[in-house]
């Protein structure tokens, strides 16, 4: 069976199992960073199919009101747990679709800590899906896309597969918007640019998050921010236009 076939297979695979975003990425281009992450099994994919699922707006709509234990566990159940099952579940059955058609397959977790001293997995799903031209990275650090904002969970598979890439890196579309920066807790961003060049601590304090999310356990029993991505305008857009 040849690329194209298979490509499309993936697609209808990923469609029909609830994937709202489907695309394939070019890892060559972010080579050195993907070693220097995940070392050299993960860096030996040279292309990598990348997933998203948006999340439910009237969910994310709610999170100012976080406070309140109801809006809380919708979030956290109905935005990441639920969410990053089904993409787990979805990154499994194209690894298997890739595997039977005589590729390689790695799938990659939607939600990962392999680093515990740096807070972050073996491989970037967001860099994937911005190498497959689905948005760009703000000074959040989430992928923004066009469709819904950051509003979008995401999983990818590395795979050996001569797949075609569906698109190339969008130039950042956040202007001087500073909207996911100021609605930090904790100012956990500086409000810098992504540049793939760049480490992710010139950017984003993962250790500040994660200790406003740790405080959050111990006091409530259940850590919620997500601030970020409720504030990007982009994201705020796409659910009032829901509405019309």
């Amino acid at each position: 069976m040849d690329e194209r076939t298979v490509q499309e297979l993936l697609r209808r695979e990923a469609e029909g199992a609830g994937a709202d975003f489907f695309g394939v990425a070019d890892l060559a281009p972010a080579h050195a960073a993907i070693l220097e992450q995940g070392g050299p099994v993960v860096a030996s994919f040279p292309r990598a199919v990348s997933v998203g699922v948006a999340l439910p707006h009237a969910v994310v709509d709610q999170l100012p009101n976080r406070a309140e234990r109801a809006v809380s566990m919708l979030y956290r159940q109905h935005a990441y747990d639920i969410v990053n099952l089904r993409l787990d579940h979805l990154a499994s059955r194209l690894s298997a679709l890739l595997q039977r058609n005589g590729y390689r397959a790695l799938p990659m977790p939607a939600s990962q800590t392999a680093d515990t001293t740096r807070l972050r997995g073996i491989f970037s799903n967001k860099l994937a899906g911005s190498l497959a031209g689905l948005g760009w990275i703000g000074r959040s650090c989430l992928l923004v896309t066009p469709q819904a904002g950051p509003r979008v969970r995401w999983a990818s598979v590395l795979t050996t597969a001569p797949l075609e890439p569906t698109g190339r890196p969008i130039q950042p579309g956040c202007g001087d918007c500073r909207e996911c920066v100021d609605a930090c807790p904790v100012s956990a961003f500086t409000g810098r640019l992504f540049s793939p060049e760049e480490p992710r601590e010139l950017r984003f304090d993962v250790h500040k998050c994660k200790a406003y999310l740790d405080s959050m356990e111990k006091t409530r029993g259940l850590s919620v921010c997500g601030m970020c991505l409720y504030a990007c305008p982009r994201g705020k857009d796409a659910s009032a236009r829901l509405g019309q």
